[in-house]
């Protein structure tokens, strides 16, 4: 057994307060009392305000490759921008974003061992900078580094073997900066490094320089750094978005992780004092190759725990307290089982350490409106000189340790590419490491294949090229059968596309196909998300291939292939099960066609908008079959007064909606509801907080026909406050998440044609159901936690086999005559379960 380990009290703070670490004067194992919380925990409750062109620009932005040719220095002249004397890092005495241009501009003259490339725009439309730290290299030696970074990744064999390997690849560190806008110092610190590294006569900086390349992403978010929030221009928090890749900072970071294969990353945050230097507690990520990461990750948190703690800050001083290492002083509450994190999804590109640091001095929230200036930038500087120590300790440790840093990323891969099981931690695979004890123990099964079939349904295909898209991406290697073939029994036409999980990148792999499992009972409290699978939520169908021989002629594929289609006479079908179908059909209602619903919730499409459809068939990659069929009621642009959270509301612009947010002060302040067909109630809207003339107006909005979608606690609240639907709200453990089995009802316009799974947090049912009250979708029976963490309440209630057979779904007619459809899922939830989306869509339309 491993060292006892106290729990980390994950219990509701304050946004912005100083999160104090226990006040011992060392970090010693096992410490008791008080512990560090994560901020942004639990169910996204944010109310959405985002600009529609800050969803226009992420839906259309790819991020681009950075360039593989050339040597360095590689100097890009960077665009100033205007002045922005509202920048909130200036109160601070932060370096403003404007400012960051013609910095960077002035480190590249001051010789030839920085460059700058630009990594992309971020979501506000800010370019994002990319800094690389280096020895120069002529194109020759350049390319001879992108030679042995390949033969890394895809024949680590081979690499192992290689002697210009071990002698000369320059081991690549990444540091990313300022993914939370409000976190803002690492920025700082970057720049100070860099200007540093530029400058140093030494033998050790030339020593570093020559066998390392240092990549900084110097801010991940400057629409959060100009504003002062935690998320860009959308209300996303970046830093829950890489399994999803929604947004353009984090694909951004992504092409980083893919094109420079880091070995080693840091990513800098605030604010938990003290110091907060991962690993982390368990549950671990079961995709890992945990015994290598724990291995580096824990020495080198080490180092950076003694120098942070060598700048001499201390608790009666300065208000500073010791650092701390969640794998070795706490239980359980600072997990890296999600791969949404930046540091937890850099391992599956080749990282073998990553670290979250977490700065100690509160400088944003309520502590940025409320103390001095003077205050806060003594805090800041703290910040700054800790975030600094810890980058040169990641340096130390890279430079002095790199031959096997080089050596634990090629066996990372290895192991991927022939099939190697993975190796449970333990004190003797992984020497030097105190206190692993079976809580530490996640390993999975990879399985030989994942096969994604084709012509199973036009949704199956259109669904099946996002994910194969998604899957490259990332990374992946999938091949498209050219031959039909058969695999454990089963025969797939050509087309169809395989996962060879003998693939170097075989982790992110499984992570993005695999169901995932159950972890309710392996801890108390989990921080974010724990159920995730994109096989079961993204809408295609994905078949696991356990074991066997793998026989099948096939090419590799950069893209999946078209799969949009019209048929050539008649008039035409267009299924709504896909968001992708939704985007279609709003788009011919934008364009003014007369499109009707059809009784299985389909839209029948006349034949004289052919060509319309055709050119949304190739965007949308959907597709329009022949019908003869002409539909039942006639289907309008479906306006959407949105009081959602940021997912939700860029899910529904992505789906082509148009989409205005609302809230109580929204309605409050007056809102023209002829502007709405349908109101959409997740967060922010209290009907028992509207003024006299708002809640007039909605109730006239509601005796007029108008339409309501309400989801969650506020959605529940909302519909019992209104006495719109007769059905009792009955609330899960608030804290339960994942991946649930569901029973869709037989013909339902809101669930037909939907998936069996779907994916909830803080679950909800509905009871004691009204006249005319339809269950259009039920959990699962027995268990439905398929993926996640869901446990009873500690009254035994509330739990998943509490919610077993009880309806998620339900849908009816207000007493006023408004359409009313409640939902105890999360269907449209951060972005991110693509093949559910549909079901919001349906009820808007019905």
């Amino acid at each position: 057994m491993g060292l006892s380990r106290p729990v980390l009290i994950a219990t509701a703070v304050l946004a912005g307060a100083v999160l104090l670490a226990p006040g011992a004067a060392t970090a010693a194992p096992g410490r008791d009392g008080p512990h560090p919380v994560r901020e942004g925990g639990g169910r996204d409750t944010a109310v959405a305000k985002a600009p529609l062109s800050a969803a226009a620009r992420a839906l259309g932005t790819a991020a681009p490759e950075l360039a593989k040719s050339g040597g360095y220095p590689r100097r890009t002249v960077l665009d100033t921008p205007p002045a922005n004397p509202a920048d909130k890092s200036i109160k601070l005495g932060l370096a403003p974003y404007h400012s960051l241009a013609p910095r960077l501009n002035a480190l590249q003259k001051l010789g030839d061992r920085v460059s700058v490339e630009v990594a992309g725009r971020s979501a506000g439309g800010h370019q994002l900078y990319l800094v690389t730290v280096t020895a120069p290299e002529n194109s020759h030696q350049a390319r001879e580094q992108e030679r042995m970074r390949e033969l890394i990744e895809n024949s680590p064999s081979a690499a192992a073997k290689d002697k210009r390997v071990k002698s000369s690849y320059k081991t690549p560190v990444f540091i990313n900066n300022n993914i939370h806008g409000n976190e803002w110092e690492g920025t700082d610190a970057a720049l100070k490094l860099i200007e540093d590294l530029a400058k140093a006569k030494d033998g050790t900086t030339a020593e570093l320089l020559a066998k390392n390349r240092i990549y900084l992403n110097v801010t991940a978010n400057p629409d959060g750094r100009i504003a002062g929030t935690r998320v860009n221009a959308n209300g996303f928090d970046l830093n829950r978005d890489f399994i999803t890749g929604s947004q353009p900072e984090a694909r951004a970071i992504r092409q980083i992780a893919i094109d420079k294969q880091p070995a080693v990353m840091l990513d800098l945050h605030g604010y938990v004092n003290g110091t907060l230097i991962e690993p982390t507690t368990p549950p671990h990520g079961e995709n890992y190759e945990y015994d290598l990461f724990l291995k580096n990750a824990y020495a080198n948190a080490l180092g950076m725990e003694k120098a942070v703690n060598g700048l001499g800050y201390t608790p009666a001083k300065d208000g500073v307290e010791p650092a701390v290492i969640p794998f070795r002083d706490q239980k359980e509450g600072w997990d890296d089982w999600p791969p949404i994190f930046t540091p937890q999804y850099m391992p599956f590109q080749g990282a073998i350490a990553a670290h979250t640091i977490e700065f100690p001095m509160a400088v944003n929230n309520e502590e940025y409106d409320t103390l001095p200036v003077t205050e806060l930038r003594r805090r800041a500087g703290i910040n700054k000189d800790i975030a600094g120590a810890a980058m040169r300790a990641t340096l130390d440790y890279t430079r002095t340790h790199r031959a096997s840093v080089i050596a634990d990323q090629i066996e990372t891969f290895r192991r991927g590419a022939t099939g190697e099981a993975q190796r449970p931690v333990s004190e003797k695979t992984v020497p030097g490491v105190p206190g692993i004890g079976p809580e530490d123990v996640y390993t999975t099964t990879f399985p030989r294949a994942y096969v994604i079939p084709s012509g199973r349904g036009q949704r199956s295909a259109t669904a099946a090229a996002r994910l194969v898209d998604h899957l490259v991406a990332n990374d992946v290697r999938v091949e498209r059968a050219i031959l039909p073939f058969r695999l454990a029994g089963r025969g797939y036409p050509a087309g169809s596309y395989v996962v060879d999980m003998r693939q170097p990148k075989r982790g992110i792999a499984n992570v993005i196909l695999a169901a995932g499992r159950d972890i309710s009972a392996d801890v108390s409290t989990m921080y974010d998300i724990s159920g995730w699978s994109l096989g079961l939520l993204w809408g295609a169908s994905v078949d696991k291939v356990a074991a066997g021989g793998l026989h099948v002629v096939g090419r590799t594929v950069h893209a999946a292939s078209p799969t949009g289609y019209v048929a050539p006479f008649g008039d035409l079908r267009l299924r709504l099960d896909d968001p992708k179908e939704l985007a279609a059909l709003n788009s011919l209602l934008a364009q003014g066609v007369s499109v009707r619903r059809a009784a299985d919730g389909s839209a029948i499409v006349p034949g004289s908008a052919r060509r319309a459809a055709a050119v949304l068939a190739d965007r949308h990659g959907v597709a329009f079959s022949a019908t003869k069929e002409k539909g039942k009621a006639q289907l309008h642009r479906t306006r959407v007064a949105a009081a959602v959270t940021p997912g939700e509301l860029f899910a529904l612009r992505e789906m082509g909606f148009e989409t205005q947010p609302v809230s109580t002060a929204v309605l409050n302040a007056g809102y023209d509801w002829s502007k709405a067909d349908v109101l959409y109630v997740s967060s922010g809207l209290e009907y028992g907080k509207l003024n006299p003339a708002a809640r007039g107006a909605l109730n006239a909005f509601l005796a007029g026909g108008g339409a309501v979608v309400a989801l969650g606690a506020d959605g529940a609240a909302f519909n019992t406050e209104a006495g719109l639907l007769a059905a009792k709200p009955v609330a899960g453990n608030g804290d339960a998440n994942g991946v649930v089995r569901v029973a869709n009802a037989a013909g339902s316009p809101v669930t037909g044609g939907a998936p069996a799974h779907s994916f909830v947090y803080s679950p909800r049912w509905f009871t004691d159901l009204g006249p005319g009250v339809r269950v259009e979708q039920s959990y699962g029976s027995g268990n439905p936690l398929v993926a996640g963490h869901w446990r009873s309440l500690e009254d035994g209630t509330g739990g998943p086999k509490d919610a077993a057979g009880k309806a998620s779904i339900v849908s009816g007619t207000a007493k006023a005559g408004a359409p009313v459809v409640l939902f105890g899922t999360e269907p449209l939830f951060r972005d991110h379960p693509k093949g559910v989306f549909a079901q919001i869509g349906r009820a808007l339309l019905l």
